[in-house]
């Protein structure tokens, strides 16, 4: 029998054999130290997602972030403690130091989590293995979920702060729509067919109140910190004030009680993603329909390289509109999981918090990198009132007028203006 080239090696010789196939001469340096908060070129960069590869969402949820908000979250803990006499202040501050300098190899961190089931684990090894005398101050009195779930919610809450700024510019560029066609005729569509005219400004305006809702409905999440200890009681932490004073450290809502397996954060989080990319999404299938040739009603903003195909030179295909539909596709997937995940039993979950993690970071990037495609998409789309004249007279020119449309535009436009 043929050996094969690891058995020399066992499973380690194997793990060694596979990363030279995979990686061969491509860089993958995870270490993170005191050196600014750029990117990691570890692990997924987006091949498989170029809705969000290369946006600003991209950085703000990458393992190197997260793994900054679980050492800022350590340092929080520390401060918070010494607010309120818990630990020394001196000592406090020598955490904070620590953890903003130590360096972290984070793809070793992130093998050796396997051995715990999560990463706090092995990262407090390296940081008592650092601290000398600040050991003790060290975490005292949390547990790993306490620091896995407040870094996730920092993360969370830059990534928001991202995605609402790029719905902001959604929203402007769909009143500019909604105002500027408010009169321009075209057929309405109902079942794939041609129904009554309507005005593409009201068209426009119905977009605008989508992404409206789905903005304000994700500006509500409370995000929460957590800090509970072993089994949510404080438990060696300190009074429950402590939980006020971390979540002011972090910048994070004020939870009421621990919430280890009260999960409403995380599923209302993935909702409000899964409503958000939804919304986007459906004007993205939008756009693509008008923009097919034999429509020709509008068409994506031009750019060099963008729309190519590789088989068929003279397509332009509507890839911003292909992005962010790709993105609505799947949150809505993805956040299925954080449901589930309200099935979580007693003071902590076995897997189903567990399974949050992956599933909670790709609706934020994906959600994140549909909202910034789609600003994109609706700033510059172009209109061709010609073509949807034209489009409306192949069934014949219907009585009636455009109805209402311009009051509605009206009132879509109120209402955003109320709302802004």
């Amino acid at each position: 029998m043929k050996s094969v080239p690891w058995a020399a090696g066992g499973l380690a010789g194997a793990r060694d054999l596979t990363r030279q196939f995979v990686w061969g001469s491509i860089k993958m340096d995870g270490m993170l130290g005191s050196g600014g908060d750029g990117e990691s070129s570890v692990g997924d960069v987006g091949l498989l997602s170029p809705v969000w590869a290369g946006t600003a969402v991209e950085a703000a949820v990458s393992d190197r972030a997260f793994l900054r908000g679980m050492l800022d979250a350590e340092a929080a803990l520390a401060r918070a403690q010494a607010g309120l006499g818990i630990v020394p202040v001196d000592a406090a501050e020598g955490v904070t130091r620590l953890c903003r300098t130590v360096e972290i190899d984070a793809v070793e961190l992130a093998r050796r989590a396997r051995g715990a089931g999560n990463p706090v684990v092995p990262l407090l090894a390296e940081l008592r293995g650092a601290a000398g005398e600040l050991g003790p101050y060290i975490h005292l009195g949390a547990t790993s979920q306490d620091i896995v779930d407040s870094a996730l919610m920092v993360l969370a809450f830059k990534a928001r702060t991202v995605i609402l700024d790029s719905l902001g510019w959604t929203l402007d560029a769909l009143a500019g729509l909604a105002e500027a066609h408010r009169h321009t005729p075209m057929a309405g569509r109902t079942l794939g067919q041609h129904a009554v005219p309507v005005a593409f400004g009201a068209k426009a305006g119905g977009w605008l109140l989508l992404v409206l809702d789905a903005r304000d409905a994700l500006a509500g999440v409370r995000l929460p910190a957590q800090l509970g200890g072993a089994a949510g009681t404080l438990e060696g932490l300190g009074p429950v004030e402590l939980m006020d004073a971390f979540a002011d450290e972090l910048g994070l809502a004020r939870p009421v009680q621990p919430w280890h397996t009260r999960r409403t954060a995380v599923a209302g989080l993935g909702a409000a993603l899964a409503t958000t990319a939804g919304a986007l999404g459906k004007i993205a299938g939008d756009v693509v329909l008008m923009a097919q040739n034999e429509v020709g009603e509008l068409a994506e903003p031009a750019a060099p390289g963008r729309g190519g195909s590789s088989a068929m030179p003279h397509k332009r295909n509507p890839v911003l509109s292909i992005l962010v539909r790709s993105a609505a596709l799947q949150v809505p997937v993805l956040a299925q999981i954080l449901q589930a995940s309200l099935l979580s039993e007693h003071e902590r979950a076995a897997g189903a918090w567990h399974a949050e993690w992956m599933p909670l970071r790709e609706c934020l990037r994906l959600t994140g990198g549909a909202a910034e495609t789609a600003a994109e998409l609706v700033a510059g789309v172009e209109v061709f009132p010609d073509r949807m004249r034209a489009n409306l007279e192949v069934t014949g020119e219907l009585s009636g007028g455009l109805g209402a449309s311009d009051d509605l535009v009206t009132r879509a436009l109120e209402e955003y203006g109320r709302r802004r």
